[in-house]
């Protein structure tokens, strides 16, 4: 799919994080489905009152969408459908942080990202990390126009350019600077407990931390 097409996002999850994201899409003119592992009948006024202009949907016609952003707590991502999202690029906003969440033996006791976790499980999709590095409240309040002064940049992790290209216009048109950290993996440098994670920073300082970060695993 070419970045031009990208008219459908479909999100997994309406907590604060996943309806903090449809309402910045509805923002930047998208279509957002939004669905969640209730009924579609259940889940419908809450989601016209909290993400208005958002259309409730079970999770294979979200999963239809453009772009997919999977917004479930992470303690619960076996509940995503690996059938109904091979082919699809995943947007992975979620964080593993034992302190808050409580341990989690799948990622505890794994060496590797969440997100390379969560890839494996979901074989079939291309997940790119990204939009876990933002508070859901600063999502809506940080956006601002392409070459605005002091613009707030991303950062995105995948290996797969195609889908990072995608991905990187999704965020440029919800208001920030796209960062491309490199492969999944890369995803490290901005989980939780890192100084990106805890920080606002322009493409520049963004950019630095990356490359820092880089180094000191290289190292």
């Amino acid at each position: 799919m070419k970045l031009g097409e990208l008219r459908t996002v479909g999100v997994l999850g309406a907590g604060r994080v996943g309806t903090a994201v449809a309402r910045q899409a509805l923002k930047a003119g998208y279509m957002v489905k939004i669905a969640t592992a209730k009924p579609v009948d259940e889940i419908a006024m809450i989601v016209e009152i909290v993400t208005p202009g958002a259309i409730a949907v079970d999770a294979d016609e979200a999963a239809a969408a453009d772009i997919v952003v999977a917004a479930v707590p992470l303690h619960k991502y076996r509940t995503l459908s690996p059938g109904v999202l091979t082919g699809k690029t995943v947007i992975d906003v979620m964080n593993y942080w034992a302190p808050t969440d409580g341990e989690v033996d799948d990622f505890e006791n794994d060496p590797r990202t969440s997100s390379e976790i969560v890839q494996e499980f979901l074989a079939g999709a291309t997940v790119v990390k990204s939009l876990n590095h933002i508070g859901y409240h600063e999502l809506e309040e940080d956006g601002n126009e392409p070459g605005a002064p002091g613009r707030r940049a991303l950062a995105l992790a995948g290996d797969r350019d195609d889908a990072k290209v995608l991905v990187a216009g999704f965020l440029d048109r919800l208001g920030y600077d796209p960062i491309d950290a490199g492969p999944l993996t890369a995803g490290r440098a901005f989980q939780p407990g890192t100084e990106i994670f805890n920080g606002s920073h322009t493409a520049e300082q963004l950019q630095a931390l990356l490359s820092a970060a880089t180094e000191s695993a290289h190292a």
